[in-house]
């Protein structure tokens, strides 16, 4: 059957969302997510800027029980200045927050805490201390990134990671400049750097960036470099050939692989290692329901739950 006249298809798979989530993050995300995980750290997860959901849907395959995930957005709402205002309209004109959610729901059964509004929400909404992981991926303003940077070095519990987006671009030099000053004036220690994007943490950088280096070591898609500057040991990676790691291919995935690998007997992605994960975490029941209600209907019903559980903590 020929699809209706301007109908949005689905995401079948983590790529089919609109965004930019390069592969080499993808890799450097779920190392840095992983090994907190096997380290048993708890906190919670925080994403400043979603845009349609790319690196929020991949990010939220690693919040566990008891974990809180939020992001924060504009989405269609107004910006807190002009210049900010200019910048969401010219770059972010198609993002809303039903696009947003609807590409999250695809492929996990509760949405995050949505933080609708500017950045500045983040520090009265995220508690002090609370966070593992915190992307930053909102305005390229620096006052703006400025703020966000103050944010998450507040919301990170010791140890926790932050990575700053576009904060090389030749179009992004607030971000460039936010980020930085950070490093020289602000104390955060810089970890690696991908193409797109700086980890880094306030805290002493040298065991991840040993674990890190053997990790990359092991690997033939990566380049690795080591400089230094202002006394900081800095990594630098660049992509080579690589693959993005697998992920679950989405409720509307009909050959049940992710980004990448392939299917086992029973649908589910393995990736090179031979681990397999399953494609989704819903019961046959709820995967029914998903599929035979009105989306408003489920929407409004996977809100209502996930504020009884916010309220319940």
């Amino acid at each position: 059957m020929t699809a209706a006249p301007d109908t949005i298809r689905p995401p079948r798979r983590l790529d089919d969302v609109p965004g930019w989530f390069p592969v080499l993050d993808q890799m450097l995300f779920k190392w840095f997510l992983d090994r907190q995980e096997s380290a048993k750290t708890v906190g919670d997860l925080l994403e400043v800027g979603v845009y349609m959901g790319r690196s929020a849907i991949f990010l939220g395959d690693h919040l566990r029980e008891g974990e809180r995930y939020t992001v924060c957005d504009l989405f269609e709402g107004g910006a807190p200045d002009g210049a900010n205002q200019a910048e969401s309209t010219k770059s972010y004109s198609a993002l809303t927050r039903q696009v947003f959610e609807e590409n999250y729901l695809a492929f996990h059964d509760e949405l995050p805490r949505v933080l609708p509004g500017p950045s500045s929400l983040v520090p009265a909404e995220v508690e002090p201390g609370s966070c593992r992981f915190v992307h930053i991926d909102a305005s390229h303003l620096y006052e703006h990134v400025h703020g966000d940077i103050g944010a998450a070095r507040d919301a990170l519990l010791p140890g926790g990671i932050v990575v700053l987006d576009d904060f090389r671009s030749e179009h992004t030099p607030g971000v460039s400049i936010a980020a930085w000053e950070a490093v020289l004036n602000r104390g955060l220690r810089p970890i690696c750097l991908s193409t797109q994007k700086l980890y880094g943490t306030w805290d002493d950088p040298g065991p991840v960036q040993e674990a890190l280096l053997a990790a990359v070591r092991e690997r033939n898609d990566c380049h690795l470099s080591v400089q230094h500057a202002a006394g900081h040991r800095i990594i630098r990676l660049k992509a080579k050939n690589m693959q993005a790691p697998p992920f679950p291919a989405s409720r509307y995935g009909t050959d049940g692989v992710g980004a990448e690998g392939t299917a086992d007997s029973a649908g589910r992605p393995s990736g090179p290692s031979g681990h397999s994960r399953p494609v989704a975490r819903r019961t046959r029941t709820r995967r029914i329901a998903a599929d035979l209600l009105p989306p408003v209907l489920t929407r409004a019903l996977r809100n209502a739950r996930t504020a009884r559980r916010a309220t319940a903590r």
